[in-house]
């Protein structure tokens, strides 16, 4: 890893938008010292923001780890003849411009890291400086969380497939240090995960706003919605690293190291949690939601990045036709959904453009936003999804009981009108299903290939590889880097 020659942290200064979320919509300003950043809540405030903020960056989750490179790897997108995207697809790990989209990947995710790092190195020995009740517990809690989630993407991409672990792996980065961080065993950082996450979740689950108020108070907060923080930084929790996105994260670790029935537990956790009036609090959507032009499906977020800059991005990726897959309905409707007629992603999620040549391509609408001039706070969708309700049924669906597994199944499709589906008639036949519907549900999101490379699974079940494809999931460390 790269070694920091200095410890500076960027300080952002929050502004609010429709004042709501767009707290995570700031500009850097200035630079200081860490001894000066961390001297008062705000500091610790702004810098946690800043996390959220590296974390949109095109190298990771802004593009790269949704959208584009690690989607090219499922072969999501067409591509053009030698083109990065196309080698990526092939699996060309020796290629130059492969290396490099990998580079860029593992260079942004250890910085966020890093910064992440600074704050956890001062919030114990500042703990003074926290008037607000609740307010160190939170901002540890998030962090030691996010450490957990950016690490564990660096396993599931730059790791073995799960099973073949190795002596040395990744360096799990706990310090913020000018010296470069060995790699440690997958036990290792296997046990550094599941830490994290544990002492996230006890430091969170007491304080976390989002276990007493629905996801409706906290986009709202105010006198008339019952929820009225006097700092609100309390409110918006479903764009944090929050208490339930925690339970949804350690059911994706834990599905990750098999270890089902604790993958079920947290899932379940998360699917049956209630608001005080009975009412759920996460829901899965509907085509409802696909017609308010939610497209991303908002209501389903544990925990989504805000992007402010989504409706130009989607201009400059799909409505352009450079993020496209096929020109006819026989790739996205009956290759994809398998044309059932009736599934509200395949009528509704996608939509065939003519482009300025005259060509006609398809093209998700995953990301399409309302322009910011027209966008209203009950309009706005602007989310990058992180981790969102459907896994958890999906993981609930491969991780619980058979019998119960196939209730889950159900539920899922019946949200997305496929309900009339038949049922899996045995463990390994409700595999295929749950592997088709990662596919299908998690398009441009980046999940599908981590969820073949979880179950090494083989070419003939990976739609859209290339003929000339020899199916690699493990990607290499980039060489650059000395660890």
């Amino acid at each position: 890893m790269k070694k920091f020659n200095s410890i500076l942290i960027v300080l952002f200064f929050a502004g609010m938008f429709f004042s709501c979320k767009k707290y995570l919509t700031v500009n850097p300003k200035t630079q200081m010292p860490q001894d000066v950043i961390f001297s008062t809540e705000g500091g610790f405030k702004d810098a946690l923001t800043g996390v959220y903020i590296q974390m949109k960056n095109n190298n990771t989750y802004g593009a790269a780890l949704t959208q584009t490179t690690i989607e090219s790897l499922t072969s999501s997108w067409d591509v053009t003849s030698n083109s990065n995207e196309q080698r990526l697809g092939l699996f060309n790990y020796g290629d130059a411009g492969v290396q490099t989209s990998f580079e860029k990947i593992w260079g942004q995710q250890y910085a966020t890291i890093a910064s992440v790092n600074a704050i956890l190195g001062q919030i114990d020995a500042k703990q003074s400086v926290f008037t607000t009740p609740g307010l160190y517990e939170m901002i540890k809690g998030e962090c030691l969380a996010l450490r957990a989630y950016l690490h564990f993407d660096m396993l599931r991409l730059f790791g073995p497939i799960p099973g073949n672990t190795a002596s040395a792996m990744l360096p799990y980065v706990t310090v913020l240090s000018n010296t470069p961080n060995a790699k440690v065993s997958y036990t290792e950082f296997q046990n550094a995960l599941y830490k994290d996450l544990n002492d996230a979740e006890n430091l969170i689950k007491s304080v976390d706003p989002i276990t007493k108020y629905s996801i409706s108070q906290l986009k709202n907060p105010g006198i008339s919605s019952g929820f009225n923080p006097n700092d609100n930084f309390f409110a918006f929790r479903y764009l944090r690293m929050n208490y339930y996105a925690v339970k949804g994260l350690q059911a994706r670790v834990y599905l990750w190291f098999n270890d089902s029935s604790k993958a079920y537990e947290c899932a379940k956790l998360v699917i049956d949690a209630k608001n005080t009036d009975g009412t759920s609090k996460f829901r899965l959507g509907t085509i409802n939601d696909y017609t308010g032009k939610d497209f991303v499906l908002t209501s389903e977020h544990l925990f989504g990045l805000y992007d402010f800059d989504m409706y130009n991005k989607y201009v400059t990726n799909y409505s352009s036709g450079l993020l496209k897959k096929g020109s006819s309905e026989s790739t996205i409707k009956t290759q994809l959904y398998g044309n059932t007629g009736t599934d509200m992603r395949e009528s509704s999620l996608w939509e065939l453009i003519t482009l300025g040549n005259g060509t006609k391509c398809y093209v998700i609408k995953k990301y399409q936003a309302i322009a910011n001039s027209l966008v209203t706070s009950t309009t706005d969708f602007k989310q990058i999804p992180m981790l969102r309700l459907s896994e958890m049924y999906l993981i609930a669906a491969e991780a619980a009981p058979y019998a119960e597994g196939v209730e889950y199944l159900k539920t899922f499709r019946t949200a997305r009108n496929i309900g009339n589906m038949a049922v899996p008639a045995n463990p390994a036949a409700l595999q295929t299903e749950i592997i088709k519907e990662y596919r299908k549900e998690f398009y441009a999101e980046g999940q599908g290939f981590f969820n073949y490379k979880r179950l090494n699974v083989p070419k003939a079940s990976f739609l859209f590889a290339p003929s000339a494809a020899t199916v690699n999931y493990v990607v290499p460390v980039p060489k650059t880097e000395a660890i």
